[in-house]
């Protein structure tokens, strides 16, 4: 008799990719089960206090508080249900922000269907998963080893969630439409993003945007 699958809730603000995930969690394996998704803060803690999952996957950036929040409400509550963050931002200040929050593993949307499984089933079973570049951030910061990972970046700070996510694409030499496709907006959205960006951090072109975002850890 096989074991029973893993059960899982989906927390992302991008309806089209709760449905892929969805679609692929289904599709290729029979050891999770997906029971429920929510894209905001307040439907994701709703939905997790009703159907009780076992593993939640949770997106950092949402507009209305991101995951760090839906982790700081359930937790006291549900101390049961894991956290794994999977998200576009491969960042430092992201990575530990969500592990401080409470999360047991953090993997990036870059991971494919099969080690997303693997990654879920590890985290259900107790142990901690990180795309090997982000384990590097935690150990670091957890050290407070000299050289560690910032926490915290008054210049970084100054942007905003989406900003940073789009500044990352670009400094990895993404194009406009490259860098609208993959985060689900608009090309005149990612213009505004990159002219916002450009003015904050009183930079002149996205060649000095690179080495800014470089020196920040965020490529």
């Amino acid at each position: 008799m096989s074991e029973a699958p893993v059960t899982v809730f989906l927390v992302d603000d991008h309806a089209l990719f709760r449905a892929g995930v969805r679609t692929e969690l289904d599709s290729i394996s029979d050891e999770v089960r997906v029971v429920g998704e929510a894209g905001s803060v307040a439907e994701a803690v709703a939905g997790i206090a009703r159907t009780k999952p076992q593993v939640v996957l949770l997106d950092v950036h949402m507009p209305d508080g991101g995951g760090a929040e839906v982790l700081r409400r359930v937790r006291p509550e549900l101390p049961d249900v894991v956290f794994l963050a999977l998200s576009v931002s491969d960042a430092a200040e992201d990575v530990i922000a969500v592990i401080r929050a409470g999360a047991r593993g953090y993997v990036t949307k870059t991971i494919s269907s099969t080690e997303l499984v693997r990654a879920i089933t590890r985290v259900a079973e107790g142990d901690a998963v990180f795309s090997p570049r982000l384990a590097g951030f935690v150990l670091d910061a957890f050290a407070d080893r000299p050289g560690s990972a910032p926490i915290s970046d008054p210049e970084l700070d100054l942007l905003t969630p989406r900003e940073r996510d789009v500044l990352r694409l670009l400094a990895r030499g993404y194009a406009y439409k490259e860098i609208a496709s993959e985060l689900f907006i608009s090309v005149k959205t990612v213009e505004t993003h990159v002219s916002s960006v450009l003015r904050k951090t009183q930079l002149s072109n996205r060649y000095e945007l690179s080495r800014w975002a470089s020196d920040r850890r965020l490529v």
